[in-house]
């Protein structure tokens, strides 16, 4: 099985933002504040269309946000 690990640039990308807050991210994609800390801290891998909700939050393209570490 392999160790592939998820890493995410969400916390940089909210900063950038004027500084978003987790939970209007959180409003923005339809899920709860704790849900988006757990995905920045990389406890939870979001779901294809989670994912795609985020980066299009940001208008970034999914692999912006979201970096595969093998």
């Amino acid at each position: 099985m392999s160790k592939d690990r998820l890493s995410n640039t969400i916390r940089r990308l909210r900063f950038d933002a004027d500084e978003m807050t987790q939970q209007s991210l959180a409003e923005k994609v339809g899920v709860t504040r704790q849900t988006i800390i757990a995905i920045e801290q990389g406890r939870y891998a979001p779901s294809l269309p989670l994912a795609m909700r985020i980066a299009r939050a940001f208008g970034k393209t999914v692999e912006e946000v979201f970096q595969l570490e093998e």
